[in-house]
């Protein structure tokens, strides 16, 4: 069991790297949370392929993608959806936004306003939109992708507490190396190669492997591990706010996810470093104080990782 969602998730992040090239650990990344059943924020430089790698993604599993351009005039409405009266039929009738979808890019999600932000919450929490007083449940899967420009640019609005600790993760992608940039200039002469990209999958497979993942073994060592990490951001002397119990949750399911790629059915302590600054730096607040001496919440998770003894290798972490 645990074989055939390795495969699965190599077979989808190689028809990825297809079209994304030189972007492993981004598009290893994304593959993790989607395995998790769970949202990704993407953080960078416009022109770096985050909108093409969530389309590759839909497509090598055959799903549904939407694209949302957020922009400061964008209501909660486009997003929902809304209810219109049909004076033929003398009823009211409800017209789904983009949201009634399975892959979500939110693209530029910051610089839309803080109240078309919130109507993302409901969708991203509980797979469900209410309009109007009727909740109507989500196409599975579902998963957005948010992509959001650096702060420091003009025209944005910053993401609230509780939005970005509904993302399992952020991820980074990066300008590509000189020899990478050269081999997208060359699949790009003729026509963009995800004009040719196939399905590989379904989302019925997806789903039976989001189920599977939750198997993968934690030793009590390991938890007792991951745990000490979270509650050191709640107590770090540079941090107004640490990461919550959803921060531990998509933690433990990000490793099973991680456990699952490399082949094994079980997490080990690596697996915890590794993935810690990706799904918990995002949900931390350095104090104004802190923030004055350049510290950041990435820099402050690889000070409590190096503070935080890993359990000893134990041959029974499989049990």
């Amino acid at each position: 069991m645990a074989l055939a969602s390795t495969q699965f998730a190599q077979k989808i992040i190689g028809n990825i790297e297809k079209v994304v090239v030189g972007k492993r650990g981004a598009v290893s990344l994304l593959a993790i949370a989607t395995l998790c059943d769970g949202h990704a924020l993407i953080e960078d430089v416009p022109g770096v392929a985050k909108t093409i790698l969530v389309n590759s993604l839909a497509i090598s599993l055959g799903c549904k993608f939407t694209r949302i351009q957020c922009t400061p005039d964008l209501l909660p409405t486009d997003v929902t959806g809304v209810t219109i009266f049909n004076q033929k039929s003398s009823e009211f009738e409800f017209h789904p936004g983009p949201v009634f979808s399975q892959f979500i890019l939110a693209d530029e999600l910051n610089r839309a306003t803080p109240r078309t932000q919130s109507a993302l919450l409901e969708a991203m929490a509980e797979k469900q939109v209410t309009v109007d007083g009727v909740t109507r449940p989500l196409n599975r899967p579902f998963m957005v992708v948010a992509t959001q420009n650096p702060i420091e640019h003009e025209g944005t609005f910053p993401l609230p507490e509780a939005q970005l600790d509904r993302f399992l993760m952020r991820i980074s992608v990066g300008y590509p190396s000189l020899e990478h940039e050269r081999t997208i200039l060359e699949q790009q002469r003729r026509q963009h190669p995800i004009r040719s990209l196939q399905k590989i999958s379904s989302a019925d497979e997806l789903l039976a492997v989001q189920e599977q993942i939750k198997s993968v073994h934690l030793h009590a060592s390991v938890q007792d591990y991951l745990l000490r990490i979270v509650h050191a951001t709640r107590t770090h002397p540079d941090l107004a706010l640490g990461a919550s119990p959803r921060g531990s949750l998509n933690l433990y399911r990000a490793a099973q996810a991680f456990a699952t790629l490399d082949g094994r059915d079980y997490v080990i302590p690596d697996d915890i470093k590794i993935l810690a600054p990706a799904v918990l730096a995002h949900r931390l607040i350095v104090k104004p104080e802190s923030r004055l001496k350049r510290r950041t919440p990435r820099n402050l998770i690889e000070e409590i990782l190096q503070a935080t003894p890993a359990p000893v290798n134990r041959p029974d972490w499989r049990q």
